[in-house]
């Protein structure tokens, strides 16, 4: 019999019986609040902070919140599957932790329990580039989990050449290129505590254990680690590339290759005429572009776009279950999730992230169950009513 996510639900009401609550709320909204208080300012921050004041966060929500759920009746959703199949890979449900660096300003455990909890629910996690912990240590953490790598791509062409063969070796499947970061955007929570993580070589793991970045040291890292940190800040970033970059990553990449930052129909079109396997449609949860136009409102144009002939994934807003309901029924195959998880960690380890994943895939199992669908291929634009003001 297939695995009803809303189970999870019982498994807390049965618990209750013997006193037990949930360590943390399942309003996963809540989650952030929670943070702000047991966290310190700096990494809190980081992780919740967006660029300019903060509108382009907001209206990620909005455009979410604006679409509203037409459920159906007397439909059989007695049993139901929400296994989806993402880049020729089966999995149990639409969702996967998106890429979020430097992890361990949220908890000591970092990386490794945000990918072990992936793989205890069987969802993928999408390693950043920016990690605190090494990839070879996170896939060893991962175990049989399915995991993705996600590339900031770097200036020095043998540094990327080397995560790139370090990924594949470390049985990562498929890789997500950031594409809205070739620059760090205009942050004002992290410029008003001077907090940038990288500085101080946190979220450098994966440089600073990387034989081609260290061939270009004069010393060791632990010798001279400023040294080290500004190399990596000298190469983090490159404004100077184009499309027809993209041949590289494909000649030194032979699993599937999605660009992550995608939201204006015509660079889907060329993700596709350049032989990649899928979009991101995503504004970096708000921390890149202030004013920038909402994921939501983004989605329907790619997908209508390249839908059909590439696999078109979503973030950037979602925080509950039918945003998950949401974001498919406008045409994405699948959906990741960053923020929530990130406080997941932040507030109790691995537990914290498995509880944010059970309780997004219950709430969107009963979500979908509740509108009448049995499956989410079933879902679409005609589930959804757009609000106008």
């Amino acid at each position: 019999m297939t695995r009803h996510w809303a189970d999870f639900q019982y498994e807390i009401y049965l618990n209750g019986m013997t006193g037990a609550v949930p360590r943390l709320p399942t309003d996963l909204t809540r989650l952030e609040e929670l943070t702000e208080q047991r966290l310190g300012p700096g990494p809190v921050g980081y992780v919740a902070g967006s660029a300019g004041n903060g509108s382009t966060a907001r209206a990620n929500r909005a455009a979410l919140e604006r679409r509203r759920i037409v459920p159906r009746m007397l439909r059989d959703v007695h049993e139901r599957d929400l296994s989806v199949e993402v880049l020729g890979r089966p999995l149990p449900a639409p969702l996967a932790l998106a890429p979020v660096g430097v992890l361990s300003i949220m908890h000591p455990d970092a990386e490794s329990a945000a990918a072990r909890a992936a793989a205890a629910q069987r969802v993928p996690y999408i390693l950043s580039s920016a990690s605190s912990t090494p990839m070879e240590q996170v896939a060893e953490a991962s175990g049989d989990g399915e995991r993705w790598f996600q590339l900031y791509w770097a200036k020095d062409r043998e540094v990327t050449r080397s995560f790139l063969t370090r990924a594949k070796a470390a049985g990562f499947t498929a890789l997500f290129v950031t594409l809205d970061t070739p620059l760090l955007a205009w942050r004002p929570r992290d410029l008003d505590q001077a907090y940038l993580p990288f500085l101080h070589g946190v979220g450098t793991a994966n440089y600073f254990t990387d034989p081609a970045f260290q061939a270009g040291l004069a010393k060791p890292v632990h010798e001279d680690p400023n040294a080290a940190v500004l190399h990596f800040v000298g190469m983090f970033a490159d404004p100077g590339k184009t499309w027809p970059d993209l041949a590289f990553l494909r000649e030194n990449w032979d699993g599937p290759i999605v660009l992550k930052g995608v939201l204006h129909p015509d660079d889907a079109r060329r993700a596709l005429d350049a032989g990649m396997d899928g979009v991101v449609v995503s504004n970096h949860g708000g921390r890149q572009v202030a004013g920038s136009v909402a994921a939501a409102d983004a989605l329907p144009r790619v997908v209508e776009a390249v839908g059909d002939r590439l696999t078109v994934l979503f973030d950037s807003g979602i925080r509950t279950g039918d945003d998950i309901f949401k974001a498919l029924a406008l045409g994405a195959r699948s959906v990741l999730v960053g923020r929530p998880y990130a406080y997941g960690l932040g507030l109790d380890g691995q537990a914290g992230v498995e509880h944010v994943i059970r309780c997004l895939l219950a709430e969107f199992d009963l979500t979908l169950a509740l509108s009448g669908h049995a499956r989410p291929a079933t879902l679409g634009p005609a589930d959804l009513i757009e609000e106008t003001s």
